[in-house]
């Protein structure tokens, strides 16, 4: 990509306050990256001005609910808006439910679904057509190792990885030459507020070895810039994992799954 020293390439990470999406927001700017940072919460703002701070780089923070269509389009304009094409887009955010699906929240699972699945969709077909229209640009999706099978007692999040997963596979097949690659990022455990925000705190999968964000951050920009189809980040124990998922049945994955995420397996 061609940028002046006064125009640094822009990037464009949402889910950035806290855990991977912070830490992708700081590998971005640290390698000379403009970076949009977006969250639903006001720490977005305190995110922004320590990576800004440390980076030297412009850090424009947007806070917004994606779990609405209204939400993904006030981003893409807020991004976009300055007229600078957005060269990178990690589309990060992301929430989990916890629990036996016929005791958790409906309205929950489905504002998981509308933001997992839906605003994925949503901001990509935005910011894609931008790109292919350029002919070049980078997306990252998170997706997780738990796409590789079924996911008991998180359900609806486990479905809504193995869908953002398949999407970006699929997609990168589809723009093969056009100059825009897609990666899928598939991480296992993360050391972030994610078990606490969506109740785990009582499995295993909580308590048990987590990866560092910052390493997971790392491996996922590198496979990022390398242009590769999807990357399975940090330790080896998660390479296993999502390996041994992927040829296993369903119901034996399942099986296994749920010893790590039934509520009181800690």
């Amino acid at each position: 990509m061609n940028h002046t020293a006064a125009r640094p390439p822009l990037a464009l990470v949402t889910g950035a306050s806290t855990g991977i999406g912070r830490a992708l927001a700081r590998q971005f700017a640290e390698h000379g990256y403009d970076v949009v940072v977006a969250a639903d919460e006001p720490e977005i703002e305190r995110t922004a001005d320590e990576i800004a701070a440390v980076s030297g780089q412009l850090v424009t923070p947007v806070q917004v609910d994606l779990s609405t269509a209204d939400g993904v389009q006030r981003l893409y304009e807020a991004a976009t808006g300055s007229d600078r094409a957005l060269d990178a887009v990690a589309l990060n955010v992301g929430t989990g439910v916890h629990g036996r699906f016929d005791t958790t929240d409906l309205d929950e699972d489905l504002r998981l679904v509308d933001l997992n699945c839906r605003s994925t969709v949503h901001l990509a077909k935005l910011v894609v057509r931008d790109m292919v229209t350029r002919g070049e640009g980078r997306v990252l999706v998170t997706a997780s190792i738990a796409a590789r099978a079924p996911g008991p007692f998180h359900a609806t999040y486990a479905a809504s990885k193995a869908f953002v997963h398949s999407f970006a596979e699929a997609v990168r097949h589809e723009l093969d030459g056009t100059g825009v690659t897609v990666t899928s990022l598939m991480p296992g455990p993360t050391d972030t507020a994610f078990f606490e925000r969506a109740h785990y705190e009582d499995t295993q999968v909580a308590t048990g070895p987590k990866d560092s964000p910052d390493q997971v951050a790392a491996d996922g920009f590198a496979a990022l810039m390398a242009g590769r189809a999807h990357v399975v980040p940090g330790s080896l124990r998660n390479k296993v994992m999502a390996a041994g998922s992927a040829l296993v049945p369903d119901a034996l994955a399942a099986k296994v799954a749920a010893r790590q995420t039934k509520p009181g397996s800690a």
